[in-house]
């Protein structure tokens, strides 16, 4: 499943709760050491659940979307000293943010204007909500940023038929990357100067595969194109390591020597990795449990795959679902779980 659809899908399933901050987010060594902190981050006021989705490469900005008061997902944007800032809409009240710049200044994401259309959106603090259009049919989503905030990519549906991955800049626009012999594909990373581009794609059989894009190469297909449906949601800042989830149904960290290998799981079948470290050493996203029960999980080459709802002091009863996005360094990971002492579905960092 895409992040967008992930996403989508979550917001039938978060729960009941109220509101709450967190301390200041300080970054901590190099990608690899694991960080010994944990914080529930709140909500927006009023609200009742959250989820954050993108941190910034030193951990200062977070980004995701929250219910508020009138039981509508807004958009947020939160930092070590200010609340959670909603980012506003296009006329219809419900947005989210899927992915932040570098520094934290730039965010992307989804926004329903007045006639309730999806549409992809970029946002500043002095431009606010900036509608990047379409491939010419009604909806879009931007689901990534590059570092430096000048390269959005995601998916929007076309003038014809089907979705078509996308990559925007100020100077072209909305850029179609085609697919690969189907009606639809989707991007869903880009790498921090904005020059590769992953997602998922699907064949002439209707069948989705992973694929990397560059403007050299186009897009290309990673790990093969048979034996079942894989999907590419992240890529580190240099586009040398993509990780998704492949064909067998477990997360893969990719190289174009290594080719796709496979993660494994948190002894349950199916995992998938969604976000990746600046430079490819940690790994993080969400696993079945021995159970059955869906867990967030920290990759590296040194630990394996470890579940953080059991390497945090995160409360009893208490569990993380899904780890969606780890900062540059490795140190911090944000997604959003189950806070058994508050009773609500909610967003978390790890510091």
């Amino acid at each position: 499943m895409s992040r967008i659809l992930r996403c989508a899908a979550l917001l039938i399933v978060l729960a009941m709760g109220d509101g709450a901050f967190f301390p200041p987010l300080t970054a901590k060594g190099g990608g690899g050491t694991t960080p010994a902190n944990f914080t529930w981050l709140g909500m927006l006021p009023g609200g009742h659940s959250s989820q954050a989705y993108e941190v910034s490469s030193n951990g200062a900005v977070l980004v995701g979307y929250a219910s508020n008061a009138s039981g509508y997902y807004r958009a947020f944007r939160r930092t070590a000293t200010t609340a959670m800032q909603d980012l506003g809409d296009f006329g219809y009240a419900y947005a989210a943010s899927y992915g932040v710049s570098g520094n934290g200044s730039v965010v992307v994401g989804e926004a329903w204007n007045a006639s309730f259309e999806q549409r992809a959106f970029r946002w500043t603090a002095a431009g606010g909500l900036q509608d990047l259009g379409t491939l010419g049919g009604p909806y879009a989503v931007a689901a990534d940023i590059s570092a430096n905030g000048l390269v959005v990519v995601g998916q929007s549906y076309t003038a014809s038929s089907g979705t078509h991955a996308f990559r925007w800049t100020a100077a072209t626009g909305m850029q179609d990357l085609g697919t690969m012999g189907g009606f639809e594909s989707g991007a869903f990373g880009v790498s921090g100067d904005g020059s590769v581009v992953v997602g998922r794609a699907s064949d002439a059989n209707g069948l989705f595969h992973a694929f990397r894009w560059t403007a050299a190469t186009g897009m290309v297909y990673i790990g093969g194109a048979s034996g079942g449906e894989s999907a590419a949601y992240s890529v580190s800042a240099d586009g040398s390591v993509v990780v998704g989830t492949s064909a067998t149904g477990n997360a893969f960290r990719w190289t174009a020597s290594g080719g796709m290998q496979d993660l494994g799981s948190l002894g349950g079948f199916g995992s998938a990795a969604y976000d990746v470290s600046d430079n490819g050493s940690v790994i993080v996203g969400d696993s079945l449990d021995a159970n059955g029960m869906r867990r967030a999980f920290r990759w590296t080459a040194a630990t394996g795959m470890r579940s953080l709802s059991t390497s945090y002091s995160i409360g009893s009863g208490s569990y993380l679902v899904y780890a969606n996005a780890v900062s540059g360094d490795g140190v911090h990971v944000v997604g959003y779980g189950y806070n058994r002492s508050a009773n609500r579905y909610e967003a978390y960092c790890t510091h």
